[in-house]
């Protein structure tokens, strides 16, 4: 991967190794199950973790319809559609998969601006994509995903600080 350092004097191999430790890093995260205690009621807004493959380290907001059991439940995705693109998509997902909708950045993101080798999340393709600022040019933000290998330009307003859900409670990593 090509180094992106508009106006940094990080060397390639400097560069490259800072994004290969937090590439560690990030997939540790996106790989591993939700841990969460809380339980989910009808109407809660959540954010699904996908486990499949090359989907891994995206999340998409949904809405929980039922409870199945103690583990399971049956929710209703916001912005993913059936085959036919007929309806919103409707899955069974375990509470490993779940957490609650992160809180709003909106608020202080005008405040705050990205830097290189921060974590992020970029909403593409209907979800919330998690990876690393890896270079800087101009307004473009490229962000590096180290689960598809992907190194993508965006725009600073799809961009969100990426948090984690531990111990019940929000972590901005």
């Amino acid at each position: 991967m090509a180094s992106i350092n508009e106006g940094k004097n990080y060397s390639e191999e400097d560069h490259q190794s800072r994004i290969a430790k937090i590439s560690r890093t990030v997939k540790r995260i996106a790989f591993k199950k939700q841990e969460t205690t809380k339980t989910f009621q009808k109407g809660d807004d959540v954010e699904v973790a996908s486990q499949e493959y090359g989907f891994i380290g995206s999340y998409y907001k949904a809405t929980i319809i039922s409870s199945i059991d103690n583990n399971k439940y049956w929710v209703e995705y916001t912005s993913l559609l059936t085959d036919d693109e007929s309806a919103p998509l409707k899955g069974v997902v375990t509470a490993s998969e779940l957490r609650p909708l992160p809180p709003e950045q909106y608020e202080t993101m005008s405040e705050k601006e990205f830097f290189l080798y921060d974590m992020v999340d970029v909403f593409a393709n209907d979800g919330w994509w998690f990876g690393i600022i890896s270079g800087i040019i101009g307004q473009e933000y490229y962000v590096y995903f180290p689960t598809t290998t992907d190194n993508i330009a965006y725009p600073s307003n799809v961009l969100r600080f990426h948090q984690e859900w531990l111990n019940e409670k929000w972590i901005l990593l």
